[in-house]
């Protein structure tokens, strides 16, 4: 189809913003008292409640209309059905696959996959088991104490996420540590306090190329021998999961410690995977499965659900409204839930790593926004860092705020009074606070300064906000809503008509990285090739290094 700007839906709804865009939320639930029952959505253990956004059911209608003109069923079904749809790559995208239940049919290239994912499941599963019963022990007959997972992306940010998010249902084996930055200082940090003979490092790479993690691992392995690890007992405390198996093994580790993932499987969809090797280490198999169960009830629920009951098509939906429609270009995440606090920078990786596109997947430049800028904080502690801009900037920020209904542990009087931060907030800044409401709360004596206190009491609101309620954090829940934003950025990748499943913007520093480096390395400053700034800070940095290695 031709691109979907051209289309008349979008002429309807940009006419439609420009008509309703001065319509305030909080005149549309004084006329609307069943505004919340028409705008939410129950799930199991999960609401939505999408009733805080500037849109009425015209709008709504319109954007669904947008969908089907995107021909987003026809997506969904191509997706399900195993096809290409990674048109750059020649790949299929089937990451859902991986937490379908074991009796289920899926095809790629005329192969149920489903066999080979269940058999590197039981794999994993057993390796787990091995950990936590100890039967899996350090070359000094110590057993695994610390598990250090080496990876960048995707290969760490979802298994962080989870591990953190999922820490009370732990069971207690091994203590989780993540290393990703290229920085040595965080390898280092995490390296000096534990015991090599107790610790098994995870290099998690799907081809085991990746030079971030590739230096890590290797100066892990360097850590390790040098605490008195031998060449032969790498084998006991490093594993991969990767799919290049040859270049695991030329590491020093044993083929039969390499857990694969397939090419159908972005880094940023492969928490489910071997990849979530820390979870399972952490929570444990049964609690894992339950993580799959849940992104897979999702999945379900994206699959077959009406476009007007379906939360990822209608998330989806809301976000182009604003990112596209009102030129909203950042969208704010604030997991209330300290266990989230990872959640924001894991869908950055996922919404701008997939959406962050210029061209279409055909190669045709698009001239409308796409993917928006995400960013957030834990709650409560971002309200007391930008939250003045959210209630009394100039610019429209689209929000979501998430939170678990009820707490693990003993301190439920922090949990109500975070639930009670979370409700206001969204209520704040739906109704904002009018310069009537500001002189009542004054009363009867007005302050002397009055014209220049009054304007800046005034909140004006209409601030549009998802609110996502989950019935408690647990293993089932939080697969249901990390599967519930992958299939969000899935349907604003459909209808912006962009492969959200390439990433060949990551590609190009790391190509200039690769040509850098070895002229910083070189004794004698090379003839340099680069523009003149580049060419400057290289000098720059080549005389600072010399001077302190001259120093005494």
């Amino acid at each position: 189809m031709s691109q979907i700007n051209l289309s008349s839906v979008w002429v309807q709804l940009h006419q439609h913003q420009r008509a309703t865009r001065h319509l305030h939320m909080r005149d549309l639930f004084a006329t609307e008292p069943d505004r919340f029952q028409r705008f939410s959505l129950r799930l199991d253990g999960l609401l939505l409640d999408y009733s805080k956004n500037r849109i009425t059911e015209r709008t709504r209608d319109l954007l669904i209309e947008l969908a089907h003109t995107a021909e987003l069923s026809t997506w969904i079904k191509r997706l399900q059905a195993g096809e290409p749809i990674n048109i750059s790559e020649k790949r299929a995208v089937m990451h859902h696959a991986l937490r379908a239940p074991a009796d289920s049919e899926i095809y790629v290239d005329g192969e149920n996959i489903v066999p080979s994912i269940q058999a590197v499941l039981q794999r994993v599963g057993e390796f787990v088991e091995q950990v936590h019963q100890q039967h899996w022990r350090g070359h000094s007959g110590k057993p695994i104490r610390h598990v250090v997972n080496i990876g960048i992306g995707g290969s760490d940010l979802g298994p962080m996420l989870v591990t953190r998010a999922l820490k009370p249902y732990s069971v207690g084996k091994v203590e989780l540590h993540f290393v990703s930055n290229l920085d040595g200082r965080h390898l280092a940090d995490t390296l000096e306090a534990l015991d090599a003979a107790e610790t098994l490092f995870i290099v998690a790479s799907k081809s085991f190329s990746t030079p971030e993690t590739l230096l890590n691992a290797q100066a892990a392995r360097e850590w390790f021998l040098a605490q008195g690890g031998s060449v032969e007992a790498i084998q006991q405390h490093f594993v991969a999961v990767s799919s290049n198996i040859p270049a695991a093994t030329a590491f020093g580790i044993s083929p039969e410690n390499c857990f694969p993932f397939w090419d159908w499987v972005g880094g940023r969809y492969s928490v489910w995977s071997a990849i979530g090797l820390p979870v399972m280490l952490s929570i444990g198999m049964t609690h894992f499965r339950q993580f799959l169960a849940g992104a897979h009830a999702m999945d379900c629920h994206f699959f077959s659900a009406p476009f007007a009951e379906n939360a990822p098509v209608l998330l989806g939906l809301l976000g182009i409204w604003y990112n596209t429609f009102y030129r909203a270009h950042t969208h704010a995440v604030m997991p209330y839930d300290q266990g989230l606090s990872r959640l924001p920078a894991y869908l950055q990786q996922l919404d701008m790593e997939s959406n962050g596109k210029r061209v279409g997947r055909c190669g045709a430049r698009l001239d409308f926004n796409t993917g928006p800028i995400i960013w957030g904080e834990v709650g409560v502690n971002s309200q007391h860092a930008f939250f003045q801009l959210l209630h009394q900037g100039t610019r429209l920020v689209p929000c979501d705020f998430i939170i678990p209904a009820c707490e693990h542990g003993k301190l439920k009087t922090h949990h109500t009074a975070m639930l009670a931060n979370f409700l206001a907030q969204t209520e704040a800044l739906m109704r904002g606070k009018n310069e009537a409401e500001v002189l009542a709360e004054f009363g009867a004596k007005l302050p002397d300064n009055i014209d220049i206190l009054l304007p800046q009491k005034v909140f004006p609101g209409n601030q549009p906000s998802n609110t996502l309620i989950l019935d408690s954090l647990n293993p089932y829940n939080l697969g249901m809503l990390l599967a519930l934003y992958e299939h969000k950025v899935f349907v604003q990748g459909v209808i912006w008509g962009i492969n959200s499943f390439d990433q060949w913007g990551v590609e190009y520093g790391k190509q200039l990285a690769r040509k850098i480096e070895p002229e910083l390395r070189a004794g004698q400053l090379p003839s340099l090739q680069h523009d003149a700034s580049t060419n400057g800070l290289i000098r720059h940095i080549h005389q600072l290094r010399q001077q302190r290695n001259a120093l005494p």
